[in-house]
């Protein structure tokens, strides 16, 4: 994992780790887990936690996690 918050990508706000999600990958089919990440101004985003320098995704239901 990284050793700092990034920053929103749509509004610029730090963001705060807020948990982690089991999920299935879809080039493979296996579980992982991603990390969620939330900023003030509600936006949430998450990335493998396995690829802690991959790219931060739009969590597609954002209302769960809010």
């Amino acid at each position: 994992m990284t050793d700092f918050a990034p920053d929103c990508p749509e509004c610029s706000q730090p963001m705060k780790a807020g948990g982690f999600v089991l999920s299935a990958r879809e080039d493979d089919g296996r579980r992982a887990c991603r990390l969620l990440w939330g900023c003030a101004g509600r936006h949430v985003w998450w990335r493998w936690a396995d690829w802690p320098d991959g790219s931060l995704e739009a969590c597609p239901v954002p209302k769960l996690f809010r």
